[in-house]
């Protein structure tokens, strides 16, 4: 037998013979098969919806609170129940039994301030002022879930440029500060009105007398200095008068005996925030500002061996300046007028100038009042002279741009390694505004893992895109509305870099449970901001901000928090005729909804500028709706 007639021989005799049986199971089995897949077909064909939203309704005003309009598609309301995983996660019920709405506050939570709250920092010790660093309230010590009241006879404040010069009292009702420094004219009380002249306890001639011997001394006007840290800033009228020459001050300053300073300068459209030098490092990464500024800020430099000047010299970038008047500056012709005695002011200028030299500090000058120091650009010629100097060692395994609730260190912060003496560590960093679009050197240096030029620039044209989008919901944004922006998860500070356009200033805040820490990044653009833990309350008065951009924020802290703690403390530090943007995925957002109603904000969820069928949304809430209505039914 041959091997094929073999094989086949084989092959008969492995496989089953059919028989009719078999071949009609096979035949009724298949029948059922295609007679379920049409079925199904016609099945998942028919439309439906739930009984209850069956009724769409046509007048805004009857919409129900998930099916929401939007410009996008102007042929029917924002489907989300039906397509959405998110309409699984709520309970029918609780569209026709809400959650109750969040109560008001007692009247002392006014001014109420979580982690600088004076009743708890009496708890804390006072030597190098911890009592006045961040303290917030702990699982115990919270105080029940409640919005905080405004003032009476609270209004909304003055539009820019006008609310640099005045402000209504009823806003900040505090005379503590206008008595306190009446000889030197922070500000006044006239009538109705808060009043700030532009003085101060180093401005004998007014701020801007001041800033114009300033510029003698420090190229306030070529672009080189974009962002300056005032510490210790009084109502900042210095910060206020530096945007004449386009620079942008974070002012800082305790909530201390001087009550509402920092609620001063929010109120005139000023950045600011509470803060103080203590033992904690400031909030803000290395190499940031361009210029550090004291005015008589009652800061013991010389003491401590130095700590305070060297968290300074950590927050300069490389060849930043550091500006300082007041004691002991010029105290040969100021002691008597001071009540100081004059062999320890000299000695007290001498260490400053000797821990200056230790961090390798040019001074430039002195004159007048005012003295001004240079950090230098690379550590190349510092590391040889360190011993000479007897520096401070420098840093070792910590990273300089850690600032959150991270301990100063007595040690020099070391800049990026350079190969040549004429380099600037980090990299050079371009004149404003230039530098405001052009790529940060953080990212041109690879220093941080997966940030590319390539997702810098793609951030840029997406935020350009977003911020035209936001126009079509508050019309206002671009005609002056709103002055103290906050972004809470800046990115690069895209958005911020988008509204430059506009008479508005961002606090570009950094989540420190974010991916990436790009605050570096945001600084070297020459924008400002702070790290922030939004599970605990931000480090600013109530009603200082008029629009808050939250881009993934709930979805980023579902796990760690509730959603409505964050939505009260953006309550808080909302001014009541305020705006909010939530951007996230649609399951967060309709969360986010449904809390934010327990605050009675004015707000609807909306398709974001992908369309209808991308699983981000928006959550707009725009409170000056309800104002403007309740204005009307008044006439």
């Amino acid at each position: 037998m041959s091997r094929s007639n073999a094989f086949v021989a084989a092959s008969s005799f492995l496989l089953p013979s059919p028989n009719r049986r078999t071949l009609a199971f096979v035949f009724v089995g298949a029948f059922l098969c295609v007679l379920s897949y049409l079925l199904g077909i016609y099945t998942n064909y028919r439309p439906s919806l739930p009984p209850q939203l069956a009724p769409v309704a046509r007048n805004p005003e009857d919409c129900h609170p998930l099916l929401l309009p939007s410009p996008s598609s102007s042929d029917g309301p924002v489907h989300f129940l039906p397509r959405h995983a998110a309409a699984n996660l709520i309970p029918l019920a609780s569209v026709d039994q809400p959650s109750p709405p969040v109560p008001f506050c007692a009247a002392n939570f006014t001014h109420y301030c979580p982690c600088q709250d004076p009743d708890r920092e009496r708890r804390f010790i006072t030597f190098d002022l911890v009592h006045r660093e961040r303290h917030c309230p702990g699982p115990d010590d919270r105080p029940p879930r409640c919005r905080v009241p405004r003032p009476p006879g609270y209004r909304a404040p003055l539009p820019w440029p006008a609310s640099r010069d005045r402000a209504w009292f009823a806003n900040v009702p505090s005379t503590k500060l206008s008595e306190a420094k009446k000889d030197q004219n922070w500000v006044r009380v006239e009538g109705n009105w808060l009043v700030f002249p532009g003085g101060g306890t180093s401005f004998i001639k007014g701020v801007k007398w001041y800033v114009a011997e300033m510029a003698k001394q420090v190229p306030l006007r070529s672009g080189e200095i974009r962002t300056v840290l005032d510490i210790g800033c009084g109502v900042a009228s210095f910060g206020g008068h530096l945007l004449d020459y386009e620079i942008l001050t974070m002012s800082v300053a305790p909530r201390d005996i001087h009550e509402a300073q920092v609620q001063f300068a929010l109120e005139r459209g000023l950045p600011a925030m509470l803060g103080v030098l203590s033992i904690h490092r400031l909030p803000y990464p290395s190499r940031s500002f361009d210029m550090a500024h004291c005015a008589r800020c009652l800061v013991p430099w010389s003491g401590h061996d130095g700590l305070y000047l060297l968290e300074i010299d950590r927050v300069l970038r490389p060849g930043g300046y550091w500006v300082l008047s007041g004691p002991p500056i010029n105290w040969k012709n100021m002691y008597k007028g001071w009540a100081r005695n004059r062999n320890g002011l000299e000695a007290e200028q001498k260490a400053i100038e000797n821990l200056a030299k230790q961090l390798c500090w040019k001074k430039v000058s002195e004159k007048g009042g005012i003295a001004v120091w240079r950090k230098p650009t690379n550590h190349l010629h510092c590391l040889k002279k360190s011993k000479i100097l007897n520096s401070p060692p420098f840093c070792s395994g910590t990273d300089p741009d850690s600032a959150w609730y991270m301990k100063m260190e007595l040690c020099i912060s070391p800049l990026p390694s350079v190969e040549e003496i004429e380099r600037t560590a980090g990299g050079n960093i371009l004149t404003w505004p230039k530098r405001l679009n052009a790529v940060p050197p953080r990212i041109i240096s690879k220093s941080i893992d997966g940030v590319t030029i390539g997702a810098f620039n793609h951030e840029n044209k997406l935020w350009n895109k977003r911020l035209l989008y936001y126009e079509t919901y508050l019309s206002n944004l671009p005609r002056g509305k709103y002055r103290n922006i906050m972004d809470m998860n800046a990115g690069f500070g895209g958005f911020a870099a988008a509204l430059s356009k506009y008479p508005v200033w961002v606090m570009n805040v950094i989540p420190v449970d974010g991916k990436n820490n790009t605050l570096g990044i945001v600084y070297e653009r020459g924008l400002i901001g702070t790290y922030m833990d939004w599970c605990e309350a931000f480090s600013t008065y109530p009603r200082t901000y008029d629009l808050l951009h939250a881009n993934g924020i709930f979805g980023m802290y579902m796990d760690k928090c509730e959603i409505i703690d964050i939505l009260l403390e953006m309550d808080r530090i909302l001014r009541p005729e305020g705006a909010v943007i939530i951007r996230d995925h649609v399951d967060v957002i309709v969360k986010a909804k449904q809390a934010s109603d327990r605050l009675r904000w004015q707000s609807k969820i909306v398709h974001s500028e992908n369309g209808p069928f991308h699983p981000e949304k928006l959550l707009i809430v725009d409170n000056s709706i309800a104002v403007e209505r309740n204005q009307a039914s008044r006439r």
